[in-house]
């Protein structure tokens, strides 16, 4: 079983930063993606920001030049910062991961989810 813990999460004024953090620990041979995805109310979730094993970002439109993806290997923890926030970005942010438990057995996991609030 491979879980995912985040933080960061909060309130905070349009135009400010939030630092978003997700740290898998548990049966963990290898992670290969691990990214960032949001829901707000009424609305699906969507893919905010992904990050592969070798460093390959890819983000959504709404938050390109915003919102940076980044990881750190070696302790297994995936972060999002988030400058220039909107009220549009309150939502509840979710962490996931894709990888290796063991050598022959995959893992998909989901944190929690990470409340954020974006008053105007």
């Amino acid at each position: 079983q491979v879980y995912l813990v985040e933080s960061g999460g909060g309130l905070v004024q349009a135009g400010g930063s939030l630092r978003l953090s997700c740290a898998a620990s548990g049966s963990i041979f290898s992670i290969n993606a691990m990214g960032w995805y949001r829901q707000a109310p009424g609305k699906q979730r969507e893919l905010v920001a992904a990050i592969s094993s070798g460093g390959s970002t890819n983000y959504a439109d709404s938050v390109k030049g915003r919102f940076t993806i980044s990881r750190d290997n070696a302790k297994n923890t995936v972060y999002l910062q988030m400058n220039n926030l909107k009220p549009e970005d309150t939502a509840v942010y979710y962490c996931n991961a894709n990888g290796w438990a063991t050598m022959t057995r995959n893992f998909g996991s989901w944190g929690q989810g990470t409340q954020v609030t974006v008053s105007s």
